[in-house]
C-alpha cells in the first residue's frame, strides 16, 4: 500500500477514534429468559410481532415456549422463517413485506447472525422504504428510528444482538457486505443460555471461536477504548476456559459463559470494529456461503500471524490477563504461547485448517471485495494491499 493510502486510511481512522465518546452507541437492555418477550411487548402497547427464526430453530422447536407465551399473553405473531446463511437481499424483502402486509409494529429476532442480521435489515427497509439495502451499506445511511428490535442469539458466537451492524448479501451479485448505523442496536438482547442445549458441535466451536475473533480483533485494532478492552479482555478469558467444555458437554455454566462471551465481544468490536480476518471471511461467505463463523476461524491463527510484532506486546497482555503468562515474559515469548494456546483451543474443537471450497480463478474478486470492506475503515495494525490479502487466501486454500 503506497504512504498516501495509509496516511489516509489512518488519518480517517483517527477521526472515528476521535468521534466515539459524542456518538450515540447504547447497551441493549438485557432480558434472561425467552419466556420474558411477550410480556415486554405488552407492557409497551405492542400488539403484532414479526418473529424472523432461523428454520432449523423451528424445526427443534427452540423458540416454543416463547411462542406459548405469545399465546398466552394474546399479543399477536407471525414467523418468518426462511431465513439462510449470509442472509440475502432476497429474505430481507420477504420479510419485509410479511411485516407489512401483517400489520406488524415490532420485530424480534431468533437465531444466528444470520437471522439477527436480516431482522435488521428489515427494521432499516420499514425505516426507509423509499431506499434499496444497497444503498446503505456503510456507516451511517439508516439514520431513521426502526421499530422496536428484540434480538435473542441461538448460538454463542455473532454478538449481532448488541452491534449496530448488519451484514447482507446482494441476491444477484453475491456481494456481502455491512450496514453499520446506531438505529440498528437492538433495544433488547435476551440472553437465555438454554437455546445453546440444541446446538451441534460443530456450529459450537465455528460460532465460539468467531466470538473469539470478535473479541481479538477489537483488542488488538488501533481504535479501541477502556471499556472495550475491558470486555475483550473477558470474553477471549471466558472463550479459553469455556469453549472446548460447550463444545464436549454442553455443561450449563460453560454454556451460558460462551453467551456473556460473545455478547461482551460484541460490544468490543461494535465500537472498536474488526480487521482483515472479517473482510476476508465476509467476501468468503458472499461468494461461496461459507458459515461465517467457519471462514473466520480458519483464517484467524494465519492473519494474526501474519500481522508479527506490532500486535506481540497485546498478545502478551492477554496473556497475563488469562494466566498464561507472567508480566515479565517478553513479548515474543508470550506471543508464542499465545499462539501455542489458540491452535491448541482450535484443534481440541477440530477446526480445519483449510478451505478447498477457495477457487484460484475467484482470489481477484475475493480480494477486491475484502479491500473494500477494511479499507479505509478497519483500524487493523498493519495496512495490507491487495497482495498481502491474496496471499492469505492462499495460506488457507487447499492444494492437495
Amino acid at each position: 500500500m503506497n504512504i498516501l493510502a495509509k496516511i489516509w486510511a489512518r488519518t480517517f481512522q483517527i477521526s472515528m477514534r476521535a468521534i466515539l465518546p459524542v456518538l450515540p452507541y447504547r447497551k441493549p437492555k438485557i432480558l434472561g429468559d425467552m419466556r420474558e418477550v411477550p410480556h415486554l411487548l405488552k407492557q409497551k402497547g405492542k400488539k403484532h410481532a414479526l418473529l424472523v427464526v432461523d428454520p432449523v430453530i423451528m424445526q427443534l422447536g427452540t423458540a416454543e415456549p416463547m411462542i406459548e407465551e405469545f399465546k398466552a399473553q394474546g399479543v399477536g405473531y407471525s414467523i418468518y422463517d426462511k431465513i439462510v446463511p449470509n442472509p440475502t437481499t432476497k429474505e430481507c424483502e420477504e420479510a419485509r413485506k410479511l411485516y407489512l402486509d401483517d400489520g406488524c409494529d415490532c420485530l424480534v429476532a431468533i437465531g444466528g447472525g444470520s437471522s439477527l442480521d436480516c431482522a435488521k435489515a428489515v427494521g432499516a427497509r420499514i425505516a426507509r422504504p423509499a431506499k434499496p439495502l444497497a444503498k446503505m451499506e456503510g456507516i451511517l445511511q439508516v439514520m431513521k428510528k426502526i421499530p422496536l428490535l428484540i434480538a435473542m442469539p441461538t448460538t454463542a458466537g455473532t454478538g449481532s444482538e448488541t452491534t449496530l451492524a448488519a451484514v447482507i448479501c446482494d441476491a444477484e451479485t453475491r456481494h456481502k457486505y455491512a450496514i453499520d448505523d446506531f438505529p440498528l442496536i437492538p433495544s433488547y438482547a435476551v440472553l437465555d443460555a438454554s437455546v445453546l442445549k440444541t446446538l451441534p458441535p460443530k456450529i459450537i466451536s465455528t460460532t465460539g471461536i468467531d466470538a473469539m475473533t470478535h473479541a481479538l480483533e477489537a483488542y488488538i485494532g488501533r481504535s479501541t477504548t477502556r471499556d472495550t478492552r475491558e470486555d475483550s479482555l473477558r470474553a477471549i478469558k471466558l472463550i479459553f476456559e469455556n469453549l472446548e467444555i460447550a463444545y464436549a458437554q454442553k455443561t450449563d455454566e460453560s454454556l451460558d459463559n460462551m453467551l456473556h462471551a460473545s455478547h461482551y465481544a460484541g460490544r468490543a468490536f461494535s465500537k472498536s470494529y474488526v480487521g482483515y480476518v472479517h473482510a476476508l471471511a465476509h467476501a468468503l461467505g458472499g461468494r461461496y456461503n461459507t458459515p461465517h463463523g467457519l471462514a473466520n476461524a480458519v483464517l484467524l491463527i494465519p492473519v494474526l500471524k501474519a500481522y508479527g510484532k506490532s500486535i506481540n506486546k497485546k498478545l502478551k497482555k492477554i496473556c497475563v490477563y488469562c494466566g498464561f503468562a507472567d508480566s515479565d515474559a517478553a513479548p515474543d515469548k508470550a506471543a508464542e504461547i499465545f499462539f501455542d494456546k489458540l491452535d491448541a483451543l482450535e484443534r481440541a474443537v477440530n477446526i480445519p485448517l483449510t478451505m478447498p471450497e477457495i477457487k484460484e480463478d475467484d482470489l481477484d474478486l475475493l480480494v477486491g471485495y475484502a479491500y473494500r470492506e477494511a479499507y479505509p475503515l478497519y483500524p487493523v495494525p498493519v495496512l495490507w494491499d491487495k497482495a498481502q490479502l491474496k496471499a492469505m487466501y492462499k495460506e488457507v486454500m487447499c492444494n492437495e
